[in-house]
C-alpha cells in the first residue's frame, strides 16, 4: 500500500500536466453554469411531469 501512495504521487509529479491558474479558474466558471443550467433543465421537467401526473391522476379519479 505504501508503494502504491509514492508512486501514485511521483506519477504525479512527474507524468501530470498541471493547468495554469487562469485556465483552471476559466474551466471552473464554465463548469458552474453548465452545472447550473442542467440542475435548471432538470427541474423544469421534473416540474412539468409531476403536473401531468397530477392531472392524469385527478382525471381518472374524479
Amino acid at each position: 500500500m505504501i508503494t502504491y501512495v509514492k508512486e501514485s504521487f511521483e506519477e504525479l509529479r512527474n507524468n501530470v500536466t498541471w493547468l495554469d491558474r487562469e485556465r483552471a479558474s476559466n474551466l471552473m466558471v464554465v463548469v458552474a453554469v453548465f452545472s447550473i443550467l442542467f440542475a435548471l433543465a432538470t427541474w423544469g421537467v421534473d416540474s412539468l411531469f409531476s403536473k401531468l401526473i397530477n392531472l392524469y391522476f385527478q382525471n381518472i379519479i374524479g
